[in-house]
């Protein structure tokens, strides 16, 4: 009797956990939502002819304006995928390799060396800003995470063209 109430246990753990994690995660998802609301760029008024009347800044006083995946040039794009996160299109946000070998270097130089974060992570950080420690880099692979859960790759790194620096 003891040995089925241990396999059965243990059925249960093993069924039991993921939808344990599934349910933290969803909950987690809905009391923390993405900022996304919160993305301001500047704005062109235009005339009838289309040509620019007037402009404003963004709220943090910077000019930027808004820009689609098509108006930018695919070799820009190819360069910055190619430099900045290369498995960009096949990573779930977050690249845990990048994240291990930033980690490593990090901790064997006693500094910060590197940051191991994908394009993805960098748009979580520009939509979330946060402190530069352990637990600014566990928020950002959150929202990361996020990120990817309600957005397309192509929504994501439009993201990215209209908030980075």
């Amino acid at each position: 009797m003891n040995g089925w109430r241990g396999k059965r246990g243990r059925w249960l753990w093993l069924a039991g956990a993921p939808l344990f994690i599934f349910l933290a995660l969803w909950a987690a998802d809905k009391l923390w939502p993405l900022p996304l609301n919160e993305v301001h760029p500047a704005r062109v008024v235009v005339a009838h002819d289309g040509t620019p009347l007037w402009r404003f800044a963004d709220a943090g006083g910077i000019w930027r304006y808004p820009v689609t995946i098509e108006e930018v040039s695919p070799r820009y794009l190819e360069a910055l995928i190619n430099y900045e996160d290369r498995w960009f299109w096949r990573h779930p946000g977050v690249n845990p390799f990048s994240v291990a070998r930033a980690a490593w270097q990090d901790l064997t130089a006693g500094r910060v060396i590197s940051g191991g974060s994908t394009l993805t992570m960098q748009v979580a950080r520009l939509l979330d800003p946060h402190s530069r420690t352990f637990g600014g880099k566990i928020r950002q692979l959150w929202r990361a995470l996020q990120l990817e859960w309600h957005l397309s790759k192509r929504d994501i790194l439009t993201l990215y063209l209209n908030r980075a620096p």
